[in-house]
């Protein structure tokens, strides 16, 4: 089998947490009757459809303008902070 080593490109991505607005991600809310709210899920659109988002995840703007997310700790595996 052949080995591949993905391009070195540069990507914008933001973490997301509970409660921090970031464009793509949207956020299921339920009110009950007495007014309250509860969260009920959150999500981004990718290419392959809704994709759930966790708190802490990372959500990447991919080279076409599209969204997805990643798990904190393989994003800390794959990329690096760009500099300028």
């Amino acid at each position: 089998m052949a080995k591949y080593r993905k391009r070195p490109i540069v990507i914008e991505a933001e973490q997301w947490f509970h409660g921090k607005h970031v464009e793509g991600v949207i956020v299921q809310m339920f009110e009950t009757e007495n007014g309250t709210q509860t969260q009920l899920g959150s999500y981004v659109e990718t290419l392959q459809g809704p994709v759930t988002v966790f708190n802490g995840d990372w959500i990447i703007n991919g080279l076409n303008g599209e969204k997805y997310s990643c798990n904190p700790k393989i994003f800390e595996q794959v990329y690096e902070k760009v500099e300028g």
